[in-house]
Protein backbone atom coordinates (compact mmCIF):
# COMPACT_ATOMS: atom_id res chain seq x y z
CA UNK A 1 0.00 0.00 0.00
CA UNK A 2 1.44 3.45 -1.11
CA UNK A 3 0.21 7.04 -0.82
CA UNK A 4 0.24 9.31 -3.53
CA UNK A 5 3.73 11.23 -2.49
CA UNK A 6 5.58 7.92 -1.91
CA UNK A 7 7.75 6.42 -4.28
CA UNK A 8 6.94 3.54 -6.68
CA UNK A 9 10.27 1.70 -8.41
CA UNK A 10 7.90 0.24 -11.15
CA UNK A 11 6.01 3.59 -12.19
CA UNK A 12 7.73 6.85 -13.53
CA UNK A 13 8.96 9.34 -10.92
CA UNK A 14 6.96 11.67 -8.85
CA UNK A 15 6.35 15.01 -9.87
CA UNK A 16 8.52 17.37 -7.66
CA UNK A 17 7.36 20.56 -9.71
CA UNK A 18 4.59 22.09 -12.11
CA UNK A 19 4.39 25.65 -13.59
CA UNK A 20 2.44 27.10 -16.15
CA UNK A 21 3.82 30.48 -16.99
CA UNK A 22 1.45 32.80 -19.41
CA UNK A 23 1.42 36.42 -20.29
CA UNK A 24 -0.43 39.10 -18.58
CA UNK A 25 -3.44 39.97 -20.08
CA UNK A 26 -5.55 42.25 -17.77
CA UNK A 27 -8.47 43.05 -20.59
CA UNK A 28 -10.61 40.53 -21.30
CA UNK A 29 -13.00 40.12 -24.46
CA UNK A 30 -15.95 42.85 -22.74
CA UNK A 31 -13.33 44.98 -21.74
CA UNK A 32 -11.84 45.32 -25.39
CA UNK A 33 -14.97 45.80 -26.63
CA UNK A 34 -15.83 48.37 -24.85
CA UNK A 35 -12.43 49.96 -25.80
CA UNK A 36 -13.40 49.59 -29.12
CA UNK A 37 -16.31 51.17 -28.55
CA UNK A 38 -15.56 53.99 -27.16
CA UNK A 39 -12.69 55.24 -29.42
CA UNK A 40 -15.05 54.04 -32.51
CA UNK A 41 -17.83 56.60 -30.73
CA UNK A 42 -14.57 59.29 -30.47
CA UNK A 43 -12.96 59.13 -33.49
CA UNK A 44 -17.00 58.95 -35.34
CA UNK A 45 -17.74 62.35 -33.68
CA UNK A 46 -14.98 63.63 -33.98
CA UNK A 47 -15.31 62.82 -37.69
CA UNK A 48 -18.64 64.48 -37.80
CA UNK A 49 -16.59 67.76 -36.30
CA UNK A 50 -14.52 67.64 -39.40
CA UNK A 51 -17.16 66.69 -41.92
CA UNK A 52 -19.39 69.35 -40.56
CA UNK A 53 -17.33 71.82 -41.15
CA UNK A 54 -16.56 71.00 -45.01
CA UNK A 55 -13.53 68.47 -44.62
CA UNK A 56 -14.94 65.95 -45.60
CA UNK A 57 -11.84 63.86 -46.66
CA UNK A 58 -10.65 64.12 -42.56
CA UNK A 59 -13.44 61.88 -41.80
CA UNK A 60 -11.98 58.49 -43.07
CA UNK A 61 -9.10 59.32 -41.15
CA UNK A 62 -10.56 58.76 -38.62
CA UNK A 63 -11.86 55.55 -39.51
CA UNK A 64 -8.15 54.39 -40.00
CA UNK A 65 -7.04 55.39 -36.32
CA UNK A 66 -9.80 52.78 -35.05
CA UNK A 67 -8.65 50.06 -37.54
CA UNK A 68 -5.09 50.57 -36.36
CA UNK A 69 -6.31 49.98 -32.78
CA UNK A 70 -8.17 47.23 -33.68
CA UNK A 71 -5.36 45.43 -35.19
CA UNK A 72 -2.98 46.53 -32.07
CA UNK A 73 -5.32 44.28 -29.95
CA UNK A 74 -5.46 42.02 -32.01
CA UNK A 75 -2.11 41.12 -31.84
CA UNK A 76 -1.84 41.33 -28.39
CA UNK A 77 -4.66 38.75 -27.54
CA UNK A 78 -3.07 36.32 -29.99
CA UNK A 79 0.44 36.93 -28.21
CA UNK A 80 -1.69 35.77 -25.41
CA UNK A 81 -1.85 32.50 -26.15
CA UNK A 82 2.16 31.66 -25.70
CA UNK A 83 2.57 29.48 -22.36
CA UNK A 84 6.04 27.59 -20.75
CA UNK A 85 5.27 24.62 -19.13
CA UNK A 86 7.84 23.44 -16.40
CA UNK A 87 8.00 19.99 -15.04
CA UNK A 88 10.48 18.50 -12.97
CA UNK A 89 10.71 14.78 -11.41
CA UNK A 90 13.83 13.18 -9.84
CA UNK A 91 15.52 12.55 -13.04
CA UNK A 92 14.00 15.13 -15.55
CA UNK A 93 13.66 18.73 -15.98
CA UNK A 94 11.62 19.32 -19.00
CA UNK A 95 10.51 22.67 -20.58
CA UNK A 96 7.77 22.72 -22.72
CA UNK A 97 7.35 25.84 -24.71
CA UNK A 98 4.38 27.07 -27.49
CA UNK A 99 4.50 30.01 -28.96
CA UNK A 100 1.54 32.41 -30.34
CA UNK A 101 1.44 30.29 -33.66
CA UNK A 102 1.52 27.00 -32.09
CA UNK A 103 4.91 25.94 -32.64
CA UNK A 104 6.03 23.86 -29.51
CA UNK A 105 9.74 23.52 -28.47
CA UNK A 106 10.71 20.99 -25.40
CA UNK A 107 13.86 20.50 -23.96
CA UNK A 108 14.73 17.99 -21.45
CA UNK A 109 17.45 18.44 -18.85
CA UNK A 110 18.94 16.37 -16.16
CA UNK A 111 17.98 18.55 -12.91
CA UNK A 112 21.61 16.97 -11.30
CA UNK A 113 23.23 19.09 -13.77
CA UNK A 114 20.76 21.93 -14.65
CA UNK A 115 21.09 25.66 -12.54
CA UNK A 116 19.20 28.45 -12.85
CA UNK A 117 21.22 31.50 -14.01
CA UNK A 118 19.64 35.06 -13.09
CA UNK A 119 20.24 38.58 -14.43
CA UNK A 120 19.66 40.90 -12.10
CA UNK A 121 19.05 45.11 -12.06
CA UNK A 122 19.97 47.15 -9.27
CA UNK A 123 17.07 49.08 -9.41
CA UNK A 124 14.48 46.83 -10.85
CA UNK A 125 15.11 43.24 -9.60
CA UNK A 126 15.33 40.29 -12.06
CA UNK A 127 15.52 41.11 -15.80
CA UNK A 128 15.88 37.58 -16.87
CA UNK A 129 16.18 33.95 -16.19
CA UNK A 130 17.81 31.37 -17.45
CA UNK A 131 18.25 27.39 -17.01
CA UNK A 132 21.74 26.44 -18.15
CA UNK A 133 23.40 22.81 -18.46
CA UNK A 134 26.04 21.73 -19.80
CA UNK A 135 26.61 24.37 -22.27
CA UNK A 136 23.20 24.95 -22.99
CA UNK A 137 20.99 27.92 -22.34
CA UNK A 138 17.39 28.66 -22.46
CA UNK A 139 15.54 31.41 -21.48
CA UNK A 140 12.38 30.61 -19.69
CA UNK A 141 9.83 32.84 -17.94
CA UNK A 142 10.60 36.49 -19.88
CA UNK A 143 6.70 37.74 -19.82
CA UNK A 144 6.73 37.88 -16.13
CA UNK A 145 7.15 40.52 -13.65
CA UNK A 146 10.57 41.21 -11.72
CA UNK A 147 8.99 40.24 -8.82
CA UNK A 148 6.88 37.04 -10.27
CA UNK A 149 10.50 36.08 -11.43
CA UNK A 150 11.83 36.55 -7.75
CA UNK A 151 9.38 34.26 -6.21
CA UNK A 152 9.30 31.67 -8.92
CA UNK A 153 12.99 31.32 -9.32
CA UNK A 154 12.74 30.74 -5.43
CA UNK A 155 10.38 28.06 -6.11
CA UNK A 156 12.50 26.87 -8.63
CA UNK A 157 15.44 26.14 -7.08
CA UNK A 158 13.84 24.88 -3.98
CA UNK A 159 12.85 21.93 -6.77
CA UNK A 160 16.03 21.65 -7.82
CA UNK A 161 17.36 21.01 -4.73
CA UNK A 162 14.52 18.72 -4.02
CA UNK A 163 15.37 16.75 -7.35
CA UNK A 164 19.06 16.03 -6.25
CA UNK A 165 18.23 15.11 -3.08
CA UNK A 166 16.98 11.99 -4.68
CA UNK A 167 13.15 9.85 -4.94
CA UNK A 168 12.10 9.53 -0.86
CA UNK A 169 11.19 6.04 0.13
CA UNK A 170 8.46 6.24 2.75
CA UNK A 171 7.97 2.12 3.36
CA UNK A 172 4.73 1.50 5.18
CA UNK A 173 4.41 -0.96 7.86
Amino acid sequence: MTTGNDFDPDTADPELFRALLTPHRSLNRTGFLLVMLLVSAISFAAGMVFLLMGAWPVFGFFGLDVLAIYWAFRINFRRAQACEHISITSSELRLRRVSHRGHVSEWVFNPLWVRLDRETHEEFGIEHLYLASKGHRVAIGSFLGPDEKASFSKALIAALNAARRGPTYNPVA
